[in-house]
């Protein structure tokens, strides 16, 4: 593990912290595979009970790094491999029988706000922005938000925030509907973490059975929109005209 991912382990809560913030914590090949290795350790882990989720510097997450986009597309099957590692970070997440609570704050950005709702608490600094720029990229979310965000906020809602990729901010989260705690910025580290602390202190037999009991039926269905995700989304990268969009992104 290189350093684009922060690991430490406090009193039973492990802390994941990415680390690109010179680039807002954007995706890259070594981030990706940094936070597998991340949230695996972590799993594997007896003597962790929690997992927290955090960025360092002004952002969680800026989404894929448009800079290196065509780096992360090569044949086929190498495009394949790098989308199911993305997709292997929702299952780390999302498929383990760890709570993982989000510390959140600045912006959560396409992969990185799919992580954010992987997670199955939010603390949300009041200064956050999120939303979906796949669509208007040629490309497609990932993450299993296509089951995951229409259980947390309803169909309608999940429809718009894919494919218009409106701009949100914490305060619109009432209205969007998720359950997530909205504090002030200054305060958003602290917080997550004593929510994690009350969590780790409880009981782990219940607290795991309850995550796999609340997930297990969801299991196979998060499972299968992922497959769907994997397709559109490789369809979306090996196409031309998504380099080209990226390109213009950055200009």
């Amino acid at each position: 593990m290189t350093d684009t991912v922060l690991y430490e382990v406090s009193d039973a809560v492990a802390t994941v912290t990415l680390n690109r913030p010179d680039r807002l914590n954007a995706i890259n090949p070594e981030l990706l595979s940094d936070l597998l290795v991340a949230l695996r350790q972590a799993n594997a882990d007896p003597a962790v009970h929690v997992i927290v989720l955090t960025g360092a510097g002004r952002a969680f997450c800026a989404g894929d790094d448009l800079k290196e986009f065509e780096s992360q597309v090569g044949t086929p099957a190498q495009t394949r491999a790098y989308i199911e590692k993305i997709q292997d970070v929702t299952r780390a997440l999302c498929l383990n029988r760890k709570m993982v609570v989000g510390g959140i704050h600045g912006w959560a950005v396409g992969g990185g706000l799919e992580w954010v709702i992987n997670c199955d608490f939010v603390v949300m600094a009041d200064n956050a922005r999120f939303f979906f720029p796949e669509v208007s990229l040629g490309i497609f979310v990932t993450g299993g938000v296509t089951r995951l965000l229409p259980q947390q906020i309803g169909t309608a809602k999940a429809r718009r925030m894919i494919l218009l990729g409106e701009r949100y901010s914490a305060q619109d989260v009432p209205m969007l509907g998720f359950d997530w705690q909205i504090v002030a910025a200054d305060d958003m580290t602290a917080q997550a973490h004593a929510l994690a602390a009350n969590i780790a202190a409880l009981p782990q037999g219940p607290v795991r059975d309850l995550k796999q009991a609340l997930r297990e039926s969801a299991g196979t269905d998060l499972e299968s929109a992922m497959a769907i995700e994997t397709e559109a989304t490789l369809r979306g990268f090996l196409d031309p005209e998504s380099a080209e969009r990226a390109r213009d992104r950055l200009t």
